[in-house]
């Protein structure tokens, strides 16, 4: 098969809605040289996007621990032993006390998750003054709340909130051999509810769960499939913690990180890409090449779920040296 040229790229990009991927032609992606697939991926970047600049959002868990789901790599899982304590949905005044913490760091995004399987009605109006008051600080609003039904989604809409996370973690193959508790089509469903209810969708996937590059690539196909695709796509390297089934994974290629980076930017080319958990243990060099290759947001602040983000100083003292600048 000949490569596909950046030209052609664009054009599949200017005709999204009509063009859908196919295994072959994600995994045509996969084998081309990594400095021209870098090449091709930073230009599709500058055509949507300021080189140079970085969304930043932070990430609150306002609930966390006792998630009955089976997620192997989520700490937050209740089938597990890990260092994560169960805590109640925190109460709306210290939850806007974060978000005004969050702005004052740089932080146009505010995203938070709690760890339930799916929330009762009561939880979706528990959570909506929290929609409301993040929104009134001047900040996007994100939530992840597990599965939601039309209702649910309806509602969270009407409350104004901006972006709903929802990831589909890995292929649909693979999927069943990490969760066994809900199903693809499930986080498919949860998808397409929220996107009828007029709320953008932010989905994304992991690296490093044991997945092979045939996965990869499946896994960004369907991806770049939906219709529409999402606005924001994470793309996480696991965090392997002690007492989940994943703590002993082998470690992510990095070369192989940033090639997932790069196809991410090429078949979703208007998309913000957003590198999210295992940040924190990512050389300067790796996230360097990783701005290059497409991804432009990033978690940024004090809290990422369970995981240790970078501190607002090296995140500074990085965007210093590369040039860049956060996104207004």
């Amino acid at each position: 098969m000949m490569p596909l040229s950046t030209e052609t790229l664009a054009e599949n990009h200017d005709h999204q809605k009509a063009k859908i991927w196919s295994n072959e032609e994600v995994a045509e992606l996969f084998d081309l040289p990594f400095n021209s697939l870098l090449h091709k991926a930073h230009s599709i970047h500058k055509e949507n996007f300021s080189e140079n600049e970085v969304q930043l959002s932070s990430l609150l868990s306002i609930k966390s621990g006792g998630c009955p789901e089976d997620c192997a790599y989520c700490p937050q899982s209740v089938r597990y032993k890990t260092h994560v304590k169960n805590a109640p949905l925190m109460g709306l005044e210290e939850v806007l006390e974060k978000a005004k913490a969050a702005k004052q760091a740089g932080a146009t995004r505010f995203c938070m998750g709690a760890a339930w399987r799916s929330p009762k009605d009561r939880d979706i109006s528990s959570v909506i003054p929290m929609i409301e008051g993040v929104k009134n600080l001047g900040l996007e609003t994100c939530m992840t709340l597990g599965m939601l039904d039309e209702k649910q989604a309806k509602q969270l809409g009407e409350a104004g909130l901006d972006y709903y996370n929802h990831n589909l973690d890995t292929s649909s193959e693979y999927y069943r051999q990490i969760i066994t508790t809900r199903t693809y089509e499930h986080r498919l469903k949860t998808i397409s509810n929220v996107q009828s209810a007029g709320v953008k969708v932010c989905c994304g996937g992991i690296v490093g769960i044991g997945e092979k590059e045939s996965d990869r690539i499946d896994f960004l196909k369907t991806l770049a499939n939906l219709n529409p695709q999402p606005e924001s796509v994470p793309i996480n390297m696991l965090v392997k913690v002690e007492g989940t089934p994943l703590a002993d994974s082998p470690e992510v290629d990095p070369i192989a990180f940033v090639r997932t980076i790069a196809i991410a930017r090429l078949l979703l080319p208007n998309s913000y890409v957003r590198l999210s958990a295992g940040r924190s243990e990512m050389s300067d060099e790796l996230q360097a090449l990783c701005f290059y290759a497409g991804a432009n947001s990033i978690f940024y602040g004090e809290e990422l779920l369970t995981t240790e983000n970078p501190v607002f100083l090296k995140d500074q003292e990085l965007f210093g040296k590369l040039g860049l600048k956060a996104s207004k």
